[in-house]
């Protein structure tokens, strides 16, 4: 291989590696900081969405745990990373 196909080789995998950054783990790290800006957040009262889609009040908040009144007599724990968004916020 000489000179050119060599830099034409490593110009088309840098290319590949700043395609693949911009497109995949930029927008990831992006929403795993939204998420740890949420969980940080989450305050007694609020109204929460879990990943599987339940609904409930925040009632109390562990380190790294949530405790979630679901309905009336029930309270559910979850971890916090099981938390989508929080209802007020609810997705369009």
């Amino acid at each position: 291989m000489d000179n050119a196909g060599i830099i034409s080789l490593v110009a088309y995998f840098g290319i590949f590696i700043l395609i693949f950054y911009l497109f995949i783990i930029m927008p990831r790290k992006k929403q795993e900081k939204k998420l740890k800006e949420l969980t940080e957040s989450l305050r007694k009262g609020e109204k929460i969405v879990t990943i599987g889609g339940i609904r409930g009040v925040v009632t109390r908040v562990k380190e790294d745990s949530i405790m979630l009144k679901v309905s009336e007599t029930t309270e559910m724990e979850f971890l916090k990373r099981a938390i989508a968004y929080k209802a007020d916020e609810e997705k369009k």
